[in-house]
């Protein structure tokens, strides 16, 4: 992998930066709702496809009717987030301007429905993880602190990853990138309803051009041969960006804890 150049960061742009340092989970949870879309295949379980798509630094434990997983919350890639020294270090790309956070060791612990159904009423994601990728990095919608939408000046703090930390130095995903899932099929991870996260395409190496409100239809995917309800990152780029957003508007099903 080539280092890309470093660049010097104004202080003008580092003052901007901890101005926007500011993602955070709300003290009170959002409960809009909107009305159901589409009827989705219910009863397909998911164990067998966690249980062999997380990696190693995930533990899973199941039971009759839900499934934790646990992390520390940190990636297998690299970023400049690790700062300096660090193994998994990079330079910043040019135009990244880093925010104050760095990457630090979290206690995760999130839990699925085995066989996510549809929710009779969808309830709006919100501040906070939302979903952990299969390397354990939470999963985080389209907002920042304050509940507004990601602009331009949090974009620039991204990493090759769609990534940032956040206070407490929680590292999480707001888009797609170079190491989870883009311009493909992959498998992301799960948000916390159950159903799965994939990439911009669908298993065909087609777009999906039948997703509803939510972000997400009812298909067979590479992991699933039952039809099963699936989200999709956006495939159009945030703002001009070379960010494609994971996941805006509500869960499709009731979503399960995430924890800290």
């Amino acid at each position: 992998m080539n280092k890309l150049k470093k660049v010097i960061i104004p202080a003008s742009f580092i003052a901007l930066s901890i101005a926007l340092y500011s993602c955070s989970k709300s003290s009170t949870e959002d409960t809009t709702v909107t009305p159901s879309t589409g009827t989705a295949t219910t009863g397909v379980s998911i164990t067998s496809v966690v249980k062999s798509k997380y990696m190693s630094a995930v533990t899973i434990s199941t039971s009759d009717n839900s499934i934790t997983l646990k992390s520390n919350g940190t990636p297998d890639h690299v970023s400049p987030y690790w700062g300096t020294g660090a193994a998994l270090y990079e330079t910043p790309y040019t135009g990244q301007n880093l925010n104050p956070g760095k990457i630090a060791t979290q206690n995760y612990s999130m839990t699925l429905p085995t066989n996510p159904t549809e929710a009779s009423t969808k309830e709006a994601t919100v501040l906070g993880p939302i979903g952990m990728a299969l390397n354990g990095v939470p999963i985080y919608n389209d907002r920042e602190g304050g509940n507004v939408p990601v602009d331009s000046g949090v974009l620039s703090a991204f990493d090759r990853a769609g990534a940032h930390p956040g206070p407490s130095n929680t590292y999480h995903y707001h888009c797609t990138g170079d190491f989870t899932g883009n311009d493909n099929a992959n498998l992301i991870g799960f948000l916390r309803d159950g159903f799965p996260i994939y990439a911009r395409k669908d298993a065909d190496g087609t777009y999906p051009s039948n997703l509803d409100a939510n972000g997400g239809h009812v298909g067979t995917t590479a992991d699933f041969s039952t039809p099963i309800y699936h989200y999709h990152a956006s495939n159009t780029a945030y703002l001009g960006s070379r960010f494609y957003l994971l996941k805006t508007g509500s869960y499709f099903g009731t979503k399960g804890t995430f924890t800290n």
